[in-house]
């Protein structure tokens, strides 16, 4: 009995069939294009989200040669989607949780003394991170797509429900806890759309999703749209949450950092939301089937995988990413040589939309080695600055980091981070997390597994990497340049 899961991330879709046992039985993947019209802007065409989703899934399922018994979806969170109620055709490119336009919009709400009301309901902050300043910015500029938004033609959403949308032929439209609580427009507290934020926002509640719990059956997949298959849809959580479920992250307490375009680590708070502070947000985790919800302090940093494909495709200073460890480990350290990847500008715990990427302490003695060091260093300073704050929020120091994404590979990075946070971090055999965990939770929705006690027996160890010494210089250096980087779009 197989469970499908679809990863729509930020630029491709993974589709995995997967086991009772966890083991992953079959992938496909499929990119689609980055569209970047203007400075600090990102886009997605959502029909090249669709197609790579089929061609995804239909790769998956052809390789494991079964049907699978149910499907579950994680996604990219905070990207906003339109798209026609009926048809499920978008109206125009979605604006994608990496995009910048709207640091405008949110200094005018902040200036006018909003964020500390919008902290209080959604553990957020204002920040063109989340949705919904996305489609105030949308309902100001494009005024054609938003005439159909309040006639109610058109609809809004996250990536999970425009997939859902067209995975059941446009008799869907919903989200679940996790997705809802990353657009500014939910009250965490309630579990519902909040209509004093919407009207903040300029947004139509009514062309929002029904919010639905992460597990358990939310709606079946119409053979006409989906590859000839009519499976119930079981299980819903944005990327990181589902990460959190793949890594057994089910206790409070426990944590993990996901390494992917950005980096994301969370800590599992329990029941009750923690108030946010130093930078640091509160989000759900995931919603049961009874209604209760599981919360988390969450430390989102927007660039680090990204950080070296940029070394990749804008330096050209390695021809694939896996090069990286191989380089950075022939020098003893990065010589000096400081990298702020703030490429979108700065998230946790700094925040500061107006940073940009910096390189400081270049010498005619610096190669790329040294370049490419100072980017795997930077990646765990971000970390480690992070996991401070929430020690410091939370009041509990992390016994072990588990790791996951495309970078957790890189063994000389695993390694800094041990060494940088003072822990054991704890690399799994499968470290595609984020799919893992929609599987498991559609599974879970069905009775593919029983518990969460049953899926922890899943979890495997691929290596634990010890902390050894930490070189505390290196992160005063660290910290002084990240400063230097700030408000750099502010200047004139």
């Amino acid at each position: 009995m197989a469970v499908l899961t679809i990863d729509a991330g930020t630029t491709g879709v993974t589709a995995l069939m997967v086991s009772e046992d966890g083991r992953v039985l079959s992938r496909g993947y499929q990119e689609f294009a980055q569209h970047y019209p203007d400075s600090g802007w990102v886009e997605h065409i959502p029909e090249e989200i669709w197609q790579a989703t089929l061609g995804a899934c239909q790769s998956a399922v052809d390789s494991a040669g079964e049907r699978p018994s149910c499907l579950g979806i994680t996604n990219q969170r905070e990207t906003a989607v339109l798209w026609n109620r009926n048809r499920a055709t978008a109206p125009r490119r979605a604006i994608v949780w990496q995009d910048r336009r709207t640091a405008g919009i949110c200094t005018e709400l902040r200036d006018a003394g909003h964020e500390p009301r919008v902290t209080e309901l959604t553990g957020l902050r204002l920040d063109p991170y989340f949705t919904a300043t996305k489609l105030t910015w949308i309902a100001r500029n494009d005024p054609r797509a938003w005439q159909g938004v309040e006639s109610g033609d058109v609809v809004v959403g996250t990536v999970d429900s425009y997939v859902i949308a067209r995975l059941t032929g446009g008799s869907r439209h919903v989200t679940d806890a996790s997705n809802a609580s990353r657009t500014l427009l939910y009250d965490i507290s309630t579990g519902a759309w909040s209509p004093e934020l919407c009207e903040l926002f300029g947004v139509p509640i009514q062309a929002l999703p029904e919010v639905v719990p992460s597990y358990g059956t939310v709606g079946e997949t119409d053979p006409d749209s989906f590859l000839g298959l009519r499976i119930p849809i079981a299980g819903i959580a944005g990327d990181q949450q589902a990460a959190m479920f793949g890594q057994n992250c089910y206790q409070p307490g426990t944590s993990k950092c996901t390494y992917g375009t950005g980096s994301f680590v969370l800590v599992n708070t329990g029941k009750e939301p923690v108030a946010p502070e130093q930078g640091l947000l509160s989000t759900v985790l995931w919603q049961h089937p009874d209604g209760t919800r599981d919360y988390a302090l969450e430390g989102s940093i927007f660039v680090t995988g990204a950080a070296v494909q940029w070394l990749r495709d804008g330096l050209g200073l390695i021809d694939k990413a896996s090069q990286s460890e191989g380089l950075a480990r022939s020098v003893t350290d990065s010589g000096g040589v400081v990298f702020v990847p703030a490429l979108t500008g700065l998230g946790a715990p700094d925040w500061d939309p107006h940073a940009r990427g910096a390189i400081f302490g270049i010498t005619r003695g610096t190669t790329r080695a040294h370049l490419v060091r100072a980017t795997l260093d930077a990646i765990a300073f971000e970390v480690r600055d992070v996991v401070a704050a929430m020690a410091d929020s939370s009041g509990t120091e992390l016994a072990e980091l588990r790791v996951d994404g495309g970078a957790s590979s890189n063994n000389l990075l695993c390694q800094l981070q041990a060494d940088q946070l003072g822990v054991a971090v704890a690399r799994p055999r499968i470290q595609e997390t984020t799919a893992l965990g929609a599987a498991f939770l559609a599974g879970l929705g069905t009775g593919v597994w029983s518990s969460t006690e049953e899926l922890m027996q899943t979890w495997q160890l691929d290596h634990r990497f010890e902390p050894g010494a930490r070189d505390d210089a290196a992160h005063r250096r660290w910290r002084v340049a990240v400063e230097r980087s700030k408000g750099w779009t502010e200047l004139t």
